[in-house]
């Protein structure tokens, strides 16, 4: 899959989730507004955030909005990927006060969610500025919210792994059991690979790693994956392929370690944490009263 294919299927799938996620809240319809609010009734409301991070997700806020109320305006006062602080508001969003309040939650669930990532994203790819190294995210994503997940990594400075099974040949320990090892599951992936996608094996143990080694060239590896590996281990694996072919470390990475397993040489460290384990971005949708005008 190409970049346009790939940006073709970002936005269908992006498109998809705005509206299950409209369908699954709003229903036939929000209740509350309908017999709350007048329906004349025009406000402003203020999207602040209340902790300092980054900003992702304001284009399916938006989208959101659109989507309820197309005469709903939603002014942007910050940029995707943005660094704000506790108490800087990133929107302005005036129209219709039903319309507003039946569209906020879904907008805000995107926004803290995708925040919430791109702010954890960010922390990673800090903490190992000046190695060389690149932080990757995983498939370890909300069911449904991959192409957010993911599109709130890379606004966080982060990179896409994979985006699923049909873009990358990743054979894992499970993969190489069932072929019977790590040969014999290349040996038949360069037999199938008709489409000649990129190729990464995993392996576990240096012993793994310099099973594969001549593998490497013929008939071909892409990335090597250093599962649940030591910094000795890591190290070790890194003098071995001298430059052969790009190494990733993985497992249980956190902020605590992850500078020191950039500095053992690898290029890429991927984080399942980034997306499975998000805590959203404190950011509220507030009416604004004359009195703050």
């Amino acid at each position: 899959m190409n970049e346009l294919e790939q940006k073709a299927l970002e936005r269908e799938l992006l498109d998809a989730i705005v509206e299950l996620a409209i369908r699954e809240d709003v229903g036939s319809g929000d209740m509350t507004s309908r017999t709350a609010v007048h329906a004349e009734l025009q406000l402003e409301h203020v999207c602040r955030v209340k902790q300092d991070g980054v900003i992702a997700g304001l284009g399916l806020m938006q989208q959101v909005f659109a989507r309820i109320d197309p005469a709903i305006s939603c002014e942007l006062l910050v940029s995707e990927g943005a660094e704000v602080v506790a108490g800087t508001e990133v929107a302005l969003v005036r129209g219709s006060a039903r319309s507003i309040l039946t569209a906020e939650r879904t907008a805000l669930n995107f926004l803290q969610r995708m925040s919430g990532i791109a702010t954890e994203a960010r922390r990673y790819v800090r903490a190992i500025e000046g190695t060389g190294a690149k932080i990757l995210d995983t498939r370890k994503t909300a069911p449904g919210l991959r192409a957010a997940d993911k599109l709130a990594v890379r606004l966080g400075g982060g990179v896409n792994h994979r985006f699923g099974l049909f873009d990358m040949i990743m054979i894992k320990d499970n993969h190489i059991a069932a072929a019977g090892g790590i040969t014999a599951a290349l040996m038949r992936v360069q037999r199938e690979n008709y489409g000649r996608l990129p190729v990464e094996v995993e392996v576990a143990s240096v012993a793994q790693l310099t099973e594969l080694l001549p593998l490497v060239d013929d008939p071909g590896v892409d990335r090597v994956l250093l599962d649940n590996m030591s910094l000795v281990e890591l190290r070790e694996c890194v003098a071995l392929v001298d430059g052969r072919v790009p190494l990733e470390a993985s497992g249980n990475v956190t902020l605590k370690t992850v500078g020191e397993i950039a500095a053992t040489g690898v290029e890429y460290i991927s984080v399942g944490s980034l997306t499975h384990s998000v805590a959203a971005l404190d950011i509220h949708l507030d009416s604004r009263d004359e009195g703050d005008r």
